[in-house]
């Protein structure tokens, strides 16, 4: 029957699901559902399977209801299985304020674990000696939450000793604490003040002030209710002096739900980027190739956006280190020193800047030897270097990727588009990056073409990328808004006779945003 298809089909598609989600997933959708399921039959799940059952049985997941499991992939950030439920990333975020079921308290626990390393956990595990069973195995973040929490002493109401041992180890977890505790204030009911009559023009009128804490205060309402504590002391002066006092708590009460609102609002953003608050924002290589053999030439101008590379990336905070005219094997050598330096564990986050003269998915040393863009990237992997593990890797490359120009295209009404020849043998951005998250691959042009160079301006990417980020970065831009007007920018460029163009192409495995914090000083120029 066609019940029995639909089913038959549900069900495959949860084990498609299951199929793709390692123990560590199975893990963090046990955490998540804590709220909905006891925790004496979760303590028995081995599979997602167990967990999608478990969730049938309490009729949150059916065939004809498959949010909240679309909602659950999308907390832990496996976007890629969304589709196999006939989702997008984008559709779910679009509905989460409406259907999302996982609770405020429940993501903040589950983004504090995240962000929890194993340093962090060693010294939280140790302050919390006494509460902890003598002879309790190694225990991730999660099971040490859950531990707390079945132990009564971490509730969605309760947060204090969370609070207290955050304080002892790192002040990003207390803040989102702090953060949270200072959400919760939203969930103020709604409310009405002040409703009477009064005698003033000799009629009779009614004095309503109406305070809501719907779900829309995060979107346009929260606009409104701003215009109107704008309005509320000229207003004030109309209000007879029996109301008086009455208004005020009210208008105190509102000022203290606004700036609830606002908190929530930091609160949101924090947990959607990158922790980029640190002691150390982190290092930036550039390698600046500009003499090679005799086959290839000299890079005239590259100095000059090593240079401002160099001036951008200080003023953001970055160590800046610039190698010139290296060898593939001196770049390979490169790479393994700072793969392997110990530093990195107390920065944000990892720049490589390229430049050098290169083809499909590789650029060239000065010894005129190519050396793969995935080889470079590879190094920093949190396999190869563990102290970058979960921070944001950005690599820029400046080098032609082929031979071909692009031709600039004259816009005409039912003009036809002209075929597309075919490459052969070509490495695109997203097979250069690696297999897994928190990397960023920037492109100075797209696969198989040149990018052009001025001999005394420097390059059209490099200088577009410098320009961009000096003029975003203080408006609190992420770093891929960032690089999509970088490709307006260099998508507009023409050379001197209206030839040649090029196209930038960034490729990227980011799980958050990346937002570099607002320098002190102005930009550099």
């Amino acid at each position: 029957s066609m019940e029995h298809d639909v089913s038959l089909r549900f069900r495959q598609q949860l084990l498609l699901v299951d199929e793709n989600l390692v123990a560590e997933d199975v893990a963090a959708l046990k955490f998540l559902c804590a709220d909905m399921l006891p925790f004496r039959k979760l303590e028995s799940v081995k599979s997602a399977v167990d967990i999608f059952q478990l969730l049938m049985a309490k009729e949150y997941l059916n065939e004809e209801n498959t949010f909240l499991l679309a909602e659950l992939l999308y907390r832990i950030k496996c976007h890629s299985l969304l589709k196999k439920l006939g989702y997008t990333k984008e559709k779910v975020q679009e509905c989460l304020h409406e259907k999302g079921r996982v609770s405020p308290y429940r993501q903040m626990l589950y983004e504090l674990s995240e962000n929890i390393t194993s340093e962090m956990l060693k010294d939280i595990v140790f302050l919390l000696q006494s509460h902890l069973p003598k002879r309790q195995m190694t225990l991730s973040a999660l099971e040490l939450l859950l531990l707390l929490e079945k132990q009564g002493l971490l509730t969605e109401n309760n947060v204090q000793m969370l609070e207290e041992v955050c304080m002892n180890v790192s002040p990003d977890l207390l803040e989102m604490v702090n953060c949270y505790k200072r959400a919760k204030v939203c969930n103020i009911p709604s409310f009405n003040v002040l409703r009477s009559d009064y005698k003033h023009t000799g009629k009779k009128s009614p004095i309503s002030i109406y305070l809501s804490t719907g779900k829309q205060v995060l979107g346009s309402t929260k606009l409104r209710l701003s215009s109107r504590c704008k309005g509320i002391q000229h207003f004030m002066g109309s209000i007879p002096p029996c109301f008086l006092s009455m208004f005020q708590k009210t208008y105190y009460k509102l000022n203290k739900f606004m700036e609830a609102v606002s908190f929530f609002l930091s609160f949101l953003q924090k947990m959607a980027s990158y922790k980029m608050d640190g002691p150390h924002r982190g290092f930036c290589l550039i390698i600046n190739n500009v003499n090679f053999g005799t086959s290839l030439q000299e890079r005239k101008g590259s100095c000059k956006d090593a240079e401002e590379l160099e001036r951008v990336f200080t003023w953001l905070g970055l160590d800046v280190r610039i190698y010139q005219d290296q060898t593939s094997w001196q770049i390979k050598e490169l790479l393994q020193t700072w793969q392997d330096l110990p530093d990195h564990k107390d920065r944000d986050c990892f720049i490589c800047c390229i430049l050098s003269h290169g083809e499909s998915g590789a650029i060239y040393g000065k010894d005129e030897e190519l050396i793969s863009i995935r080889t470079i990237m590879s190094h920093f992997t949190a396999k190869q270097c563990p102290q970058l593990a979960e921070k944001p890797k950005l690599f820029f490359i400046q080098a032609c990727q082929g031979k071909a120009i692009q031709c600039p295209v004259y816009v005409e009404a039912d003009a036809q588009i002209p075929a597309l020849s075919p490459m052969q043998q070509n490495v695109s951005p997203s097979e250069s990056i690696p297999e897994e998250a928190d990397f960023l691959l920037g492109m100075a042009t797209i696969d198989g073409y040149v990018s052009f160079r001025h001999i005394q301006q420097g390059t059209w990417y490099i200088q577009a990328l410098c320009s961009k980020v000096q003029l975003l970065v203080p408006r609190g831009e992420d770093i891929l808004s960032i690089l999509t007007e970088v490709n307006e920018d260099v998508g507009r460029r023409v050379d001197h006779w209206g030839t040649k163009k090029q196209m930038p192409q960034p490729a990227y495995t980011l799980r958050r945003k990346l937002i570099f914090p607002i320098p002190r000083d102005p930009p550099p120029s």
